[in-house]
């Protein structure tokens, strides 16, 4: 099972948000959506996102302030910037205060979705072609191969892709909400059992886990070398 790619969407428009959750969602994405900064800064204290698609023009704080705000406090998320305003001098506004790509409206669906993805694959391919090191193991995420020590360590299907998120968003903390989603589990306390699996396979001392960590009332957070 794959985990799909967690969105937010902010944008004032309910019309727009609606019909965005509903197309991305058929094209194999979890999307969140947020009507402006404010509530979006609440779902990214909560959640971990894959790309936010964020709209420039809002009430309160626009896009681009936001986006710049995330850049000064290192938010590195890929970000995908939607205006009205189409002209050169916005998109270049946009791309300096820290967007990955800028899109003018009225846009194809189609061509939201290659963007995305297109996105996506460039994060893919900067995370993919390194292993990662937490503790005494190293994982490759192209092979999904773990090593504990040099030597291979089994996983299930599950834990594997429990790691595989907790690699794609290490150094974050990743709440046992939003991993349910992904595992497509409603229930908590499973993840928590698959969390513990993981750990002993993982940890030099399962009483006192380094590798991945609990974060009280927030959730979990694979943490590297």
């Amino acid at each position: 099972m794959e985990s799909r790619p967690h969105i937010l969407v902010v944008d004032d428009d309910s019309r727009l948000r609606r019909l965005l959750k509903k197309y991305l969602s058929e094209n194999g994405f979890y999307v969140s959506e947020t009507a402006n900064t404010v509530e979006a800064t609440q779902a990214l204290s909560l959640f971990c996102f894959n790309i936010l698609i964020m709209d420039v023009m809002m009430p309160g704080q626009n896009g681009q302030e936001f986006t710049k705000e995330l850049r000064s406090k290192n938010v590195q998320t890929p970000i995908l910037m939607l205006t009205a305003m189409g002209d050169t001098d916005n998109r270049i506004s946009g791309l300096e205060a820290g967007a990955d790509d800028y899109l003018g409206k009225p846009f194809e669906p189609k061509e939201l979705l290659l963007r995305i993805n297109n996105i996506l694959k460039r994060q893919s391919k900067i995370q993919t072609n390194q292993n990662i090191l937490f503790g005494e193991c190293s994982y490759s995420p192209q092979k999904g191969i773990l090593t504990k020590n040099g030597s291979p360590v089994f996983l299930t299907n599950t834990e594997q892709d429990l790691l595989k998120i907790l690699v794609q968003k290490i150094g974050n903390i990743v709440s046992r909400e939003e991993l349910g989603t992904l595992l497509e589990t409603d229930n908590l306390r499973t993840v928590d059992v698959q969390i513990t699996r993981l750990r002993k396979k993982i940890e030099t001392d399962i009483k006192k886990p380094f590798c991945i960590q609990t974060v009280r009332g927030q959730g979990y957070m694979l943490v590297s070398k």
